[in-house]
């Protein structure tokens, strides 16, 4: 019997392998009755809900096997172990959330930001506080918190550097927070830098990103995030030059491109 993740693991029963979370409510309520001593598959598979009633027969299969008193005691002392840790998460979200009550304006705004939380927002402040009066720029911030690439040079001459040592903490909150949600100027940005430099390239740069709005919305009152769209990177462009730019890319895939007389485009694909 094991306990992965969320998820409990033990021989003869096998409900993992219908119901996706085992823990949840209809998981919970399963595990509690078989702890309890009722051992019907049916019983047990009617305390389903939700969803999950549409897989009563497969559910009924998977509560088909062997539990005993071993299991009994085993499981019971995991869903009590489960049952503490949420208790002890409740105690410390409570403690929190009085904690950062006085800062609640700068989280809720922190928490306009795509791919930030309440919970990441509170963990920002933590780490950087409110006061951005003692990082005069937000190069300064992103030096102090080690977003932003190192610079080495030698001799004039300027190399690769690395990114200072900083705030581990802050380093991974930003991280977590760089897969912001489809169709923002954020997530648009990770993908562009993720296909040239890396998917962890561009969770920093992204985390740069998330932690220069912040400095900016914990820098004025009532300043929230202002998304600049999906296709900010191609509106900033010259469109001529990026029209030139597919035509480069056209021609060298073998298609055929002609410019008309009238300002159009032929283009013409290659033969199969």
């Amino acid at each position: 019997m094991l306990l992965r993740g969320r998820a409990l693991v033990f021989p003869g029963v096998k409900l993992s392998s219908v119901a996706s979370g085992v823990l949840g409510a209809s998981g919970r309520a399963m595990l509690n009755a078989l702890v309890a001593g009722t051992r019907d598959p049916e019983v047990l598979a009617e305390l389903a809900k939700g969803q999950l009633r549409k897989k009563l027969p497969p559910l009924q299969e998977a509560l088909t096997g062997r539990f005993g008193v071993r299991h009994t005691v085993v499981v019971s002392e995991i869903l009590a172990h489960l049952d503490y840790l949420d208790e002890t998460i409740e105690r410390l979200s409570g403690a929190i959330d009085e904690a950062i009550a006085p800062f609640a304006d700068a989280r809720d705004r922190l928490a306009t930001i795509p791919g930030v939380n309440t919970r990441l927002a509170e963990a920002i402040i933590g780490e950087i506080g409110v006061d951005m009066t003692r990082f005069p720029t937000t190069s300064h911030l992103a030096s102090w918190a080690g977003m932003c690439p190192g610079h080495h040079e030698l001799a004039g001459k300027s190399r690769k550097g690395t990114a200072r040592r900083a705030d581990n903490w802050l380093q991974r909150h930003l991280t977590l927070a760089a897969r912001p949600t489809q169709g923002t100027y954020l997530s648009s940005q990770y993908h562009r830098l993720a296909m040239r430099r890396g998917k962890r390239r561009a969770r920093k740069a992204v985390g740069h990103s998330i932690l220069v709005a912040a400095w900016h919305i914990l820098s004025a009152v009532g300043v929230t995030y202002q998304d600049l769209g999906p296709d900010w990177f191609d509106r900033r462009n010259d469109p001529l030059r990026r029209a030139r730019r597919k035509m480069a890319e056209l021609s060298t895939l073998g298609c055929i491109v002609q410019p008309n007389a009238d300002g159009t485009t032929t283009v013409t694909l290659p033969a199969a």
